[in-house]
Protein backbone atom coordinates (compact mmCIF):
# COMPACT_ATOMS: atom_id res chain seq x y z
CA UNK A 1 0.00 0.00 0.00
CA UNK A 2 2.73 2.55 1.14
CA UNK A 3 5.02 1.48 -2.20
CA UNK A 4 1.58 2.02 -4.40
CA UNK A 5 0.78 5.43 -2.69
CA UNK A 6 4.52 6.83 -3.04
CA UNK A 7 4.38 5.89 -7.36
CA UNK A 8 0.77 7.33 -7.30
CA UNK A 9 2.35 10.85 -5.90
CA UNK A 10 5.10 10.71 -8.72
CA UNK A 11 2.87 9.91 -11.01
CA UNK A 12 0.58 13.21 -9.88
CA UNK A 13 3.64 15.43 -9.49
CA UNK A 14 5.63 14.59 -12.68
CA UNK A 15 2.48 13.99 -14.88
CA UNK A 16 -0.53 15.85 -14.47
CA UNK A 17 -0.68 19.11 -16.23
CA UNK A 18 -0.35 22.16 -13.40
CA UNK A 19 -3.84 22.63 -13.82
CA UNK A 20 -5.01 20.10 -12.12
CA UNK A 21 -2.06 18.99 -10.55
CA UNK A 22 -3.43 20.74 -7.05
CA UNK A 23 -6.67 18.72 -7.00
CA UNK A 24 -4.61 15.31 -7.29
CA UNK A 25 -2.08 16.43 -5.24
CA UNK A 26 -4.40 17.56 -2.18
CA UNK A 27 -6.48 13.81 -2.63
CA UNK A 28 -2.97 12.17 -2.17
CA UNK A 29 -1.63 13.74 0.17
CA UNK A 30 -4.77 13.62 2.24
CA UNK A 31 -4.72 9.76 1.86
CA UNK A 32 -0.96 9.44 2.17
CA UNK A 33 -1.20 11.29 5.62
CA UNK A 34 -4.38 9.29 7.40
CA UNK A 35 -1.70 6.14 5.67
CA UNK A 36 1.05 7.15 7.56
CA UNK A 37 1.74 5.29 10.72
CA UNK A 38 2.40 6.48 14.20
CA UNK A 39 6.06 4.87 14.40
CA UNK A 40 6.84 5.81 11.06
CA UNK A 41 6.44 9.53 12.11
CA UNK A 42 7.70 9.73 15.45
CA UNK A 43 11.32 8.17 13.89
CA UNK A 44 11.00 11.30 11.11
CA UNK A 45 14.28 13.37 11.94
CA UNK A 46 15.23 16.63 10.11
CA UNK A 47 17.37 16.91 6.61
CA UNK A 48 18.34 20.40 5.01
CA UNK A 49 18.33 21.68 1.13
CA UNK A 50 21.44 22.81 0.54
CA UNK A 51 22.44 24.80 -2.78
CA UNK A 52 25.10 26.99 -3.28
CA UNK A 53 26.50 27.07 0.24
CA UNK A 54 23.14 28.45 1.42
CA UNK A 55 20.63 26.57 3.30
CA UNK A 56 17.69 26.86 1.62
CA UNK A 57 15.32 25.05 3.69
CA UNK A 58 14.73 22.34 6.21
CA UNK A 59 12.45 19.26 5.95
CA UNK A 60 11.08 18.30 9.04
CA UNK A 61 8.09 16.05 8.39
CA UNK A 62 7.40 13.21 6.30
CA UNK A 63 5.09 13.89 3.22
CA UNK A 64 3.30 10.74 1.06
CA UNK A 65 5.22 8.08 3.34
CA UNK A 66 8.50 9.81 2.01
CA UNK A 67 10.84 10.77 5.27
CA UNK A 68 12.29 14.03 5.67
CA UNK A 69 15.81 12.92 3.82
CA UNK A 70 13.95 11.90 0.82
CA UNK A 71 12.13 14.69 0.63
CA UNK A 72 15.51 16.72 0.66
CA UNK A 73 16.88 14.45 -2.23
CA UNK A 74 14.01 14.28 -4.35
CA UNK A 75 14.17 18.33 -4.04
CA UNK A 76 17.86 18.47 -4.96
CA UNK A 77 17.41 16.50 -8.15
CA UNK A 78 14.46 18.43 -9.14
CA UNK A 79 16.45 21.85 -8.60
CA UNK A 80 19.49 20.20 -10.66
CA UNK A 81 17.16 19.30 -13.58
CA UNK A 82 15.66 23.29 -14.25
CA UNK A 83 19.19 24.38 -13.91
CA UNK A 84 20.01 21.62 -16.53
CA UNK A 85 17.56 23.90 -18.93
CA UNK A 86 18.99 27.26 -18.98
CA UNK A 87 16.18 29.10 -17.84
CA UNK A 88 15.50 32.43 -16.54
CA UNK A 89 15.28 30.50 -12.99
CA UNK A 90 12.80 32.82 -11.83
CA UNK A 91 11.41 31.53 -8.00
CA UNK A 92 7.45 31.87 -7.15
CA UNK A 93 5.35 30.70 -4.51
CA UNK A 94 1.85 29.07 -4.55
CA UNK A 95 -0.74 27.71 -1.87
CA UNK A 96 -2.14 24.37 -1.72
CA UNK A 97 -4.71 22.75 -0.04
CA UNK A 98 -1.66 20.58 2.07
CA UNK A 99 0.94 23.57 2.11
CA UNK A 100 2.84 25.55 -0.03
CA UNK A 101 4.87 25.05 -3.16
CA UNK A 102 8.01 26.53 -3.83
CA UNK A 103 8.29 26.88 -7.79
CA UNK A 104 11.56 27.62 -10.02
CA UNK A 105 10.75 28.88 -13.20
CA UNK A 106 7.20 27.07 -12.71
CA UNK A 107 8.54 23.63 -11.50
CA UNK A 108 7.60 22.77 -8.38
CA UNK A 109 10.95 21.99 -5.88
CA UNK A 110 9.20 21.02 -2.98
CA UNK A 111 6.01 22.00 -0.81
CA UNK A 112 6.09 23.48 2.44
CA UNK A 113 3.60 21.26 4.60
CA UNK A 114 2.51 22.39 8.35
CA UNK A 115 4.76 19.79 9.80
CA UNK A 116 7.81 21.67 8.57
CA UNK A 117 6.79 24.93 10.38
CA UNK A 118 6.56 25.86 13.97
CA UNK A 119 3.44 26.73 14.21
CA UNK A 120 3.23 27.65 18.38
CA UNK A 121 5.83 30.52 16.99
CA UNK A 122 3.51 32.12 14.72
CA UNK A 123 4.80 30.80 11.35
CA UNK A 124 2.77 29.79 8.62
CA UNK A 125 3.30 27.65 5.33
CA UNK A 126 3.26 30.94 3.36
CA UNK A 127 5.63 32.65 4.99
CA UNK A 128 8.48 29.68 5.42
CA UNK A 129 7.93 29.10 1.79
CA UNK A 130 8.57 32.69 1.17
CA UNK A 131 11.33 32.85 2.65
CA UNK A 132 12.75 29.89 1.35
CA UNK A 133 12.03 31.61 -1.99
CA UNK A 134 13.90 34.16 -1.17
CA UNK A 135 16.84 32.23 0.11
CA UNK A 136 16.54 30.16 -3.24
CA UNK A 137 16.75 33.50 -5.37
CA UNK A 138 20.06 34.20 -3.23
CA UNK A 139 22.04 31.01 -4.49
CA UNK A 140 20.28 31.47 -7.97
CA UNK A 141 22.24 34.90 -8.02
CA UNK A 142 25.71 33.01 -6.45
CA UNK A 143 25.39 30.09 -8.88
CA UNK A 144 25.35 32.01 -11.89
CA UNK A 145 28.41 34.52 -10.48
CA UNK A 146 30.49 31.25 -9.81
CA UNK A 147 30.32 30.34 -13.39
CA UNK A 148 31.36 34.08 -14.40
CA UNK A 149 35.01 34.83 -14.86
CA UNK A 150 34.37 38.63 -15.19
CA UNK A 151 32.90 38.63 -11.79
CA UNK A 152 35.37 36.46 -10.28
CA UNK A 153 38.22 38.52 -11.93
CA UNK A 154 36.52 42.04 -10.19
CA UNK A 155 35.63 39.95 -6.50
CA UNK A 156 39.62 39.23 -6.28
CA UNK A 157 39.88 42.53 -7.19
CA UNK A 158 37.90 43.68 -4.69
CA UNK A 159 39.23 41.42 -1.99
CA UNK A 160 42.87 41.95 -2.80
CA UNK A 161 42.53 45.68 -2.13
CA UNK A 162 40.54 44.95 1.13
CA UNK A 163 43.61 42.87 2.21
CA UNK A 164 46.09 45.54 1.13
CA UNK A 165 43.81 48.17 3.01
CA UNK A 166 43.69 45.26 6.05
CA UNK A 167 47.31 45.59 6.06
CA UNK A 168 47.63 49.10 6.05
CA UNK A 169 45.03 49.63 9.16
CA UNK A 170 47.52 46.59 10.91
CA UNK A 171 50.31 48.54 10.56
CA UNK A 172 48.70 52.08 11.09
CA UNK A 173 47.54 50.45 14.36
CA UNK A 174 51.16 49.07 15.37
CA UNK A 175 52.64 52.56 14.62
CA UNK A 176 49.91 53.97 17.18
CA UNK A 177 50.27 51.75 19.48
CA UNK A 178 54.19 52.13 19.85
CA UNK A 179 53.27 56.00 19.91
CA UNK A 180 51.22 55.89 22.47
CA UNK A 181 53.53 53.88 24.51
CA UNK A 182 56.07 56.32 24.23
CA UNK A 183 53.77 58.93 25.01
CA UNK A 184 52.40 57.48 27.66
CA UNK A 185 55.13 56.74 29.48
CA UNK A 186 56.69 60.06 29.31
CA UNK A 187 53.71 61.70 30.36
CA UNK A 188 53.26 59.36 33.44
CA UNK A 189 56.42 59.54 34.57
CA UNK A 190 56.71 63.49 34.61
CA UNK A 191 52.98 63.77 36.31
CA UNK A 192 53.36 61.17 38.86
CA UNK A 193 56.81 62.93 39.85
CA UNK A 194 55.20 66.03 40.68
CA UNK A 195 52.04 63.90 43.02
CA UNK A 196 54.06 64.75 46.58
CA UNK A 197 52.48 64.59 50.05
CA UNK A 198 54.95 67.06 52.24
CA UNK A 199 57.55 66.33 50.10
CA UNK A 200 57.36 62.51 49.88
CA UNK A 201 56.95 61.06 46.29
CA UNK A 202 54.07 58.81 47.26
CA UNK A 203 53.37 57.17 43.68
CA UNK A 204 55.80 54.81 41.99
CA UNK A 205 55.38 55.77 38.22
CA UNK A 206 56.85 52.01 37.03
CA UNK A 207 53.50 50.34 38.61
CA UNK A 208 51.39 52.41 36.78
CA UNK A 209 53.67 52.81 33.53
CA UNK A 210 53.37 48.96 32.98
CA UNK A 211 49.28 48.61 33.83
CA UNK A 212 49.16 51.65 31.06
CA UNK A 213 51.42 49.46 28.58
CA UNK A 214 49.08 46.52 29.59
CA UNK A 215 46.05 48.44 28.78
CA UNK A 216 47.51 49.71 25.22
CA UNK A 217 47.84 45.95 24.24
CA UNK A 218 44.53 44.68 25.14
CA UNK A 219 43.29 48.03 22.94
CA UNK A 220 45.62 47.16 20.01
CA UNK A 221 44.73 43.36 20.29
CA UNK A 222 40.65 44.67 20.27
CA UNK A 223 40.92 46.54 17.29
CA UNK A 224 43.29 44.41 15.70
CA UNK A 225 40.48 41.44 16.30
CA UNK A 226 37.80 43.90 14.77
CA UNK A 227 39.90 44.82 12.15
CA UNK A 228 40.46 40.88 11.19
CA UNK A 229 36.50 40.32 11.65
CA UNK A 230 35.30 43.19 9.39
CA UNK A 231 38.24 42.04 6.63
CA UNK A 232 36.80 38.46 6.68
CA UNK A 233 33.24 39.17 6.33
CA UNK A 234 33.74 41.64 3.26
CA UNK A 235 36.33 39.39 1.71
CA UNK A 236 34.04 36.43 2.41
CA UNK A 237 30.82 38.46 1.05
CA UNK A 238 32.70 39.31 -1.83
CA UNK A 239 33.05 35.59 -3.12
CA UNK A 240 29.93 33.81 -4.49
CA UNK A 241 30.73 30.45 -2.71
CA UNK A 242 31.56 32.18 0.45
CA UNK A 243 28.91 34.47 0.37
CA UNK A 244 27.01 33.23 3.09
CA UNK A 245 29.33 33.00 5.76
CA UNK A 246 30.48 36.88 4.48
CA UNK A 247 26.89 37.83 5.49
CA UNK A 248 26.31 35.85 8.78
CA UNK A 249 29.81 37.16 9.87
CA UNK A 250 27.98 40.70 9.43
CA UNK A 251 24.56 40.24 10.25
CA UNK A 252 26.03 38.73 13.59
CA UNK A 253 28.18 41.89 14.07
CA UNK A 254 24.99 44.23 13.08
CA UNK A 255 23.29 42.10 15.58
CA UNK A 256 25.48 42.63 18.47
CA UNK A 257 25.44 46.47 17.13
CA UNK A 258 21.87 46.78 17.23
CA UNK A 259 21.44 44.44 20.41
CA UNK A 260 24.45 47.07 22.08
CA UNK A 261 22.19 50.07 20.96
CA UNK A 262 19.11 49.17 22.39
CA UNK A 263 20.09 48.02 25.21
CA UNK A 264 21.83 51.45 25.78
CA UNK A 265 18.70 53.21 24.48
CA UNK A 266 16.34 50.95 26.99
CA UNK A 267 18.62 51.73 30.19
CA UNK A 268 18.65 55.42 29.26
CA UNK A 269 15.03 56.24 30.99
CA UNK A 270 16.59 54.43 34.34
CA UNK A 271 19.71 55.49 34.29
CA UNK A 272 17.87 59.49 34.44
CA UNK A 273 15.84 58.40 37.17
CA UNK A 274 18.37 57.09 39.30
CA UNK A 275 20.62 60.33 38.89
CA UNK A 276 17.40 61.92 39.54
CA UNK A 277 17.42 59.88 42.52
CA UNK A 278 21.08 59.95 43.63
CA UNK A 279 20.78 64.04 43.02
CA UNK A 280 18.04 64.03 45.21
CA UNK A 281 19.46 61.89 47.77
CA UNK A 282 22.84 63.96 47.81
CA UNK A 283 21.28 66.85 48.52
CA UNK A 284 19.06 65.95 51.82
CA UNK A 285 22.58 64.42 52.68
CA UNK A 286 24.62 67.69 52.12
CA UNK A 287 21.24 69.73 54.19
CA UNK A 288 21.83 67.34 56.86
CA UNK A 289 25.42 67.23 57.31
CA UNK A 290 24.94 71.11 57.35
CA UNK A 291 22.75 71.09 60.09
CA UNK A 292 24.77 68.41 62.19
CA UNK A 293 27.90 70.22 61.83
CA UNK A 294 26.25 73.22 63.13
CA UNK A 295 25.62 71.34 66.14
CA UNK A 296 28.45 70.05 66.03
CA UNK A 297 30.73 73.19 66.42
CA UNK A 298 28.17 74.62 68.73
CA UNK A 299 26.60 77.24 67.00
CA UNK A 300 23.42 75.92 66.50
CA UNK A 301 21.22 73.51 70.19
CA UNK A 302 19.11 71.54 69.74
CA UNK A 303 17.31 69.81 72.71
CA UNK A 304 17.60 66.01 71.61
CA UNK A 305 20.90 66.76 70.42
CA UNK A 306 24.52 67.82 71.63
CA UNK A 307 28.26 68.11 70.85
CA UNK A 308 28.71 64.50 71.60
CA UNK A 309 25.90 62.50 69.89
CA UNK A 310 26.05 65.46 66.09
CA UNK A 311 28.61 63.35 64.52
CA UNK A 312 27.14 59.84 64.82
CA UNK A 313 23.74 60.91 64.15
CA UNK A 314 25.10 62.23 61.16
CA UNK A 315 26.75 59.40 59.93
CA UNK A 316 23.53 56.93 60.86
CA UNK A 317 21.37 59.93 58.93
CA UNK A 318 23.82 59.98 56.22
CA UNK A 319 24.23 55.72 55.64
CA UNK A 320 20.41 56.08 55.93
CA UNK A 321 19.60 58.39 53.24
CA UNK A 322 21.95 56.60 51.06
CA UNK A 323 20.42 52.85 51.42
CA UNK A 324 16.92 54.47 50.67
CA UNK A 325 18.00 55.72 47.94
CA UNK A 326 20.03 52.56 46.50
CA UNK A 327 16.54 50.63 47.50
CA UNK A 328 14.68 53.28 45.35
CA UNK A 329 17.08 53.15 42.75
CA UNK A 330 17.65 49.03 42.31
CA UNK A 331 14.73 48.70 40.27
CA UNK A 332 16.35 51.15 37.59
CA UNK A 333 19.76 49.93 37.60
CA UNK A 334 20.74 48.02 34.38
CA UNK A 335 20.34 44.04 34.67
CA UNK A 336 18.69 44.56 38.23
CA UNK A 337 16.32 41.63 37.20
CA UNK A 338 18.62 39.14 35.29
CA UNK A 339 18.83 36.12 37.46
CA UNK A 340 22.88 36.73 37.44
CA UNK A 341 22.38 40.20 39.15
CA UNK A 342 19.61 38.77 41.73
CA UNK A 343 22.00 36.04 42.49
CA UNK A 344 24.68 38.26 43.14
CA UNK A 345 22.92 40.32 45.33
CA UNK A 346 21.70 37.38 47.67
CA UNK A 347 25.12 36.23 47.87
CA UNK A 348 26.52 39.51 49.16
CA UNK A 349 23.40 39.56 51.47
CA UNK A 350 24.28 35.93 52.59
CA UNK A 351 28.04 37.20 53.39
CA UNK A 352 27.58 40.18 55.33
CA UNK A 353 24.76 38.52 57.23
CA UNK A 354 27.26 35.47 58.04
CA UNK A 355 30.09 37.28 58.81
CA UNK A 356 28.84 40.95 59.97
CA UNK A 357 27.64 39.48 63.50
CA UNK A 358 30.37 40.37 64.85
CA UNK A 359 30.74 43.78 63.43
CA UNK A 360 26.98 44.53 63.80
CA UNK A 361 27.36 43.97 67.76
CA UNK A 362 30.50 46.29 68.00
CA UNK A 363 28.28 49.03 66.46
CA UNK A 364 25.46 48.91 68.15
CA UNK A 365 27.81 49.06 71.30
CA UNK A 366 29.61 52.25 70.01
CA UNK A 367 26.34 53.65 69.88
CA UNK A 368 24.62 52.96 72.98
CA UNK A 369 28.29 54.22 74.13
CA UNK A 370 28.07 57.35 72.21
CA UNK A 371 24.22 58.13 72.93
CA UNK A 372 24.17 57.20 76.70
CA UNK A 373 27.29 59.41 77.11
CA UNK A 374 29.15 57.31 79.33
CA UNK A 375 32.25 58.43 77.37
CA UNK A 376 33.25 61.22 75.79
CA UNK A 377 36.07 62.35 74.03
CA UNK A 378 38.76 64.35 76.63
CA UNK A 379 37.78 62.63 79.59
CA UNK A 380 39.84 60.56 81.77
CA UNK A 381 38.40 57.27 82.12
CA UNK A 382 39.76 53.81 84.01
CA UNK A 383 37.82 50.98 81.62
CA UNK A 384 38.97 47.37 83.28
CA UNK A 385 42.90 47.59 83.55
CA UNK A 386 43.20 50.38 80.87
CA UNK A 387 43.71 53.72 82.04
CA UNK A 388 44.13 57.28 80.17
CA UNK A 389 42.43 60.27 78.28
CA UNK A 390 39.63 59.14 76.07
CA UNK A 391 41.00 60.09 71.99
CA UNK A 392 37.81 58.86 70.26
CA UNK A 393 34.89 56.86 70.55
CA UNK A 394 34.24 55.28 67.22
CA UNK A 395 31.36 53.06 65.75
CA UNK A 396 33.57 50.12 66.74
CA UNK A 397 36.57 50.81 69.23
CA UNK A 398 36.91 53.35 71.55
CA UNK A 399 40.82 54.78 72.03
CA UNK A 400 42.57 56.13 75.23
CA UNK A 401 46.00 57.45 75.30
CA UNK A 402 47.76 56.68 78.61
CA UNK A 403 49.82 58.75 80.92
CA UNK A 404 52.76 57.03 79.25
CA UNK A 405 51.79 57.79 75.50
CA UNK A 406 50.47 54.69 74.67
CA UNK A 407 47.17 54.71 72.95
CA UNK A 408 45.11 51.70 73.85
CA UNK A 409 42.17 50.90 71.04
CA UNK A 410 39.55 49.00 73.14
CA UNK A 411 36.05 46.74 71.39
CA UNK A 412 33.22 48.85 72.06
CA UNK A 413 31.52 45.05 73.02
CA UNK A 414 34.38 45.05 75.94
CA UNK A 415 34.03 48.47 76.87
CA UNK A 416 30.30 47.28 77.81
CA UNK A 417 30.95 44.57 79.61
CA UNK A 418 34.03 46.31 82.16
CA UNK A 419 32.88 48.50 84.95
CA UNK A 420 34.20 52.10 83.96
CA UNK A 421 35.29 54.71 86.07
CA UNK A 422 35.18 58.56 84.76
CA UNK A 423 37.82 60.56 86.56
CA UNK A 424 36.43 63.99 84.60
CA UNK A 425 32.38 63.75 86.22
CA UNK A 426 33.09 64.91 89.89
CA UNK A 427 32.81 68.33 89.14
CA UNK A 428 30.70 70.59 86.92
CA UNK A 429 32.79 71.28 83.72
CA UNK A 430 36.29 69.66 82.42
CA UNK A 431 38.99 67.98 84.99
CA UNK A 432 39.84 65.16 86.33
CA UNK A 433 39.96 63.47 89.85
CA UNK A 434 43.04 62.11 91.31
CA UNK A 435 43.70 59.76 94.82
CA UNK A 436 46.54 58.68 97.09
CA UNK A 437 46.43 56.20 99.25
CA UNK A 438 48.81 56.29 101.97
CA UNK A 439 49.10 53.47 104.97
CA UNK A 440 50.13 54.65 108.24
CA UNK A 441 51.19 53.47 111.89
CA UNK A 442 48.66 54.05 114.81
CA UNK A 443 51.78 55.69 116.50
CA UNK A 444 51.15 59.02 114.40
CA UNK A 445 48.18 61.37 115.07
CA UNK A 446 45.79 61.33 112.37
CA UNK A 447 45.83 65.14 112.19
CA UNK A 448 49.40 65.10 111.18
CA UNK A 449 48.43 62.84 108.49
CA UNK A 450 45.76 64.82 107.53
CA UNK A 451 47.37 67.98 107.77
CA UNK A 452 50.56 66.46 105.49
CA UNK A 453 48.53 65.19 102.71
CA UNK A 454 46.52 68.30 102.36
CA UNK A 455 50.35 70.33 102.22
CA UNK A 456 51.70 68.09 99.87
CA UNK A 457 48.67 68.42 97.69
CA UNK A 458 49.01 72.73 97.93
CA UNK A 459 52.43 72.03 96.42
CA UNK A 460 51.67 70.42 93.57
CA UNK A 461 50.13 73.41 90.71
CA UNK A 462 48.48 71.25 88.88
CA UNK A 463 45.61 70.19 91.63
CA UNK A 464 43.03 72.73 91.80
CA UNK A 465 42.10 74.59 94.84
CA UNK A 466 38.47 74.52 94.17
CA UNK A 467 37.05 72.24 95.55
CA UNK A 468 39.46 71.85 98.01
CA UNK A 469 41.87 68.20 98.41
CA UNK A 470 40.68 66.51 101.38
CA UNK A 471 41.60 63.37 103.54
CA UNK A 472 39.58 60.21 104.18
CA UNK A 473 40.19 57.20 106.67
CA UNK A 474 39.02 54.51 104.66
CA UNK A 475 40.15 51.49 106.83
CA UNK A 476 41.40 50.82 110.84
CA UNK A 477 43.68 47.99 109.90
CA UNK A 478 45.55 45.71 112.54
CA UNK A 479 48.41 47.61 112.51
CA UNK A 480 47.75 50.71 110.41
CA UNK A 481 45.11 53.51 109.28
CA UNK A 482 44.70 53.62 105.46
CA UNK A 483 44.82 57.34 104.33
CA UNK A 484 43.31 58.75 100.81
CA UNK A 485 43.78 61.83 99.67
CA UNK A 486 41.52 63.21 97.17
CA UNK A 487 42.13 65.93 94.83
CA UNK A 488 41.08 67.61 91.94
CA UNK A 489 43.07 69.16 88.84
CA UNK A 490 42.18 71.41 85.92
CA UNK A 491 40.63 71.04 82.88
CA UNK A 492 44.23 72.50 81.34
CA UNK A 493 46.15 69.08 81.81
CA UNK A 494 43.63 66.27 81.22
CA UNK A 495 46.23 64.36 78.94
CA UNK A 496 49.27 64.41 82.09
CA UNK A 497 47.49 62.82 84.54
CA UNK A 498 50.23 60.29 85.14
CA UNK A 499 52.82 63.23 85.33
CA UNK A 500 50.59 64.86 88.19
CA UNK A 501 50.09 61.73 89.91
CA UNK A 502 54.36 61.74 89.81
CA UNK A 503 54.12 64.41 91.10
CA UNK A 504 51.83 64.60 93.81
CA UNK A 505 53.30 61.10 95.04
CA UNK A 506 57.12 63.02 95.34
CA UNK A 507 55.48 66.08 97.14
CA UNK A 508 53.94 63.25 99.57
CA UNK A 509 57.61 61.70 100.28
CA UNK A 510 59.27 64.82 101.04
CA UNK A 511 56.16 66.38 103.03
CA UNK A 512 56.88 62.73 105.08
CA UNK A 513 59.99 63.09 105.54
CA UNK A 514 60.48 66.81 106.96
CA UNK A 515 57.81 65.72 109.64
CA UNK A 516 59.77 62.93 110.61
CA UNK A 517 56.91 60.31 110.07
CA UNK A 518 57.78 57.13 107.60
CA UNK A 519 55.45 56.00 105.09
CA UNK A 520 55.17 51.91 106.57
CA UNK A 521 52.69 49.76 107.25
CA UNK A 522 53.73 48.31 110.58
CA UNK A 523 52.75 44.37 110.71
CA UNK A 524 52.42 43.02 114.42
CA UNK A 525 55.85 40.48 115.40
CA UNK A 526 56.52 40.93 119.55
CA UNK A 527 54.24 43.57 121.53
CA UNK A 528 56.62 47.36 121.09
CA UNK A 529 58.28 48.16 124.26
CA UNK A 530 56.97 52.22 123.96
CA UNK A 531 53.51 52.46 123.53
CA UNK A 532 51.71 53.26 120.19
CA UNK A 533 49.67 55.77 122.02
CA UNK A 534 49.31 59.39 121.25
CA UNK A 535 49.02 61.65 124.14
CA UNK A 536 46.79 64.16 123.35
CA UNK A 537 49.54 66.65 123.94
CA UNK A 538 50.79 65.07 120.69
CA UNK A 539 47.79 65.19 118.63
CA UNK A 540 48.26 68.81 117.22
CA UNK A 541 52.21 67.93 115.76
CA UNK A 542 53.08 70.10 113.01
CA UNK A 543 51.86 70.58 110.43
CA UNK A 544 48.27 70.26 112.46
CA UNK A 545 46.53 73.14 113.55
CA UNK A 546 44.34 73.54 116.21
CA UNK A 547 41.02 74.49 115.45
CA UNK A 548 40.54 73.70 111.72
CA UNK A 549 37.40 72.09 112.04
CA UNK A 550 34.96 70.54 114.96
CA UNK A 551 36.73 67.02 115.16
CA UNK A 552 40.13 69.12 116.27
CA UNK A 553 38.71 70.24 119.30
CA UNK A 554 41.36 70.44 122.21
CA UNK A 555 41.73 67.48 124.12
CA UNK A 556 40.60 68.03 128.28
CA UNK A 557 43.97 68.37 130.50
CA UNK A 558 43.53 65.15 133.17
Amino acid sequence: MSALLRLLYLLTIFLLPAAHADEGVSALVSEAASAMAPSQAAAVRTAPLMFANRKIFVFRAALAGYPPDERAIGAQRRLEGVLAKNGPLRTSTRPIPEGTQVLLDGVQLFVVVPGDVNLLAGDTTESVAKTAAEELSKAVLDYREQGSWRYLAIAAAVCAAATLVFWLVWMGLTRLYHWAKRRSGILLASRLRDVRLKNVRVLDAEHYIAFAYQLLSAVLWGLRLMATYLWAAFVLGRLPYTRSWGESLSGYLFDVAADVFHAIIGALPGLVLVCVIFAIARLIAATAASLFKRVESGELQIGWLDKDTALPTRRIASVVIWLFALAMAYPYLPGSHTAAFQGLSVLVGLMVSIGASSIVGQGASGLILMYTRALRKGEYVRVGDSEGTVVDVGMFETRLRTGLGEEVALPNAWVMSQTTKNYSRAQPGGGFVLDSTVTIGYATPWRQVHAMLELAASRTTELSTTPKPYVMQLALQDYYVQYRLVAYASAEVPRQRAEVLNRLHQNIIDVFNEFDVQITSPHYIDDPKESHVVPPEEWFRAPAKRGEDSSQVAPPKP
